[in-house]
């Protein structure tokens, strides 16, 4: 139900898909009961700091609600 008739607004195709990405990567997050703003500004920071070429899937939401399990269990 999110967005349902945002997408009559959107003024590109390339900003729908943009906005598409964004809802999927907050509604995901949501599913991992993740926190969407802590993760997006765990993505966003650590992304600058890696190669273009380098693996991304341990930002997945899934493998970030992992690693935040893993971090509250050690200490």
């Amino acid at each position: 139900a999110t967005s349902r008739k945002s997408w009559l607004f959107s003024d590109t195709v390339d900003g729908a898909k943009a906005s598409a990405t964004i809802y999927s990567l907050v509604l995901t997050c949501r599913a991992c009961d993740v926190e969407p703003y802590d993760y997006l500004l765990h993505v966003l920071t650590e992304l600058p700091q890696r190669a273009p070429d380098a693996d991304v899937t341990d930002l997945l939401p899934f493998n970030y609600a992992r690693q935040q399990q893993a971090k509250a269990q050690t200490g």
